[in-house]
């Protein structure tokens, strides 16, 4: 049996998230991995959180910065996109159960963690 590590995250909407990596595997509609959260923000009602990072977007950023991404950079870019979606997505369970990671998003997350 696998253990999870529940998490937590208080977006700017108020609400407090907690949340636990899934698993990752190939997106079924592009060329993509699609990366997989269970997500609750009232500890009763889990739902899953889809964030897609598409292989296109990590080809464009290893070429214009002259390295591949690591898979831990990979994760961490699509766990900034979950985080942005806690902080604005009014009602994450109805309207945010599937995200994208782009260019501009994925520049900027791994800028604000020091990945060049």
């Amino acid at each position: 049996m696998t253990v999870r590590r529940l998490k937590t995250y208080t977006g700017q909407q108020g609400y407090v998230y907690q949340y636990y990596f899934v698993g990752k595997r190939p997106a079924q509609a592009a060329e993509a991995t699609e990366y997989i959260f269970d997500v609750t923000s009232d500890r009763k009602t889990t739902y899953a959180v889809s964030v897609v990072l598409p292989r296109s977007v990590v080809a464009e950023w290893a070429e214009r910065h002259g390295r591949r991404l690591a898979d831990p950079e990979q994760y961490a870019a699509v766990k900034m996109r979950l985080f942005r979606a806690f902080d604005e997505v009014e009602e994450m369970q109805a309207k945010g159960r599937s995200l994208e990671v782009d260019s501009q998003s994925l520049e900027e997350s791994l800028s604000s963690l020091g990945v060049e």
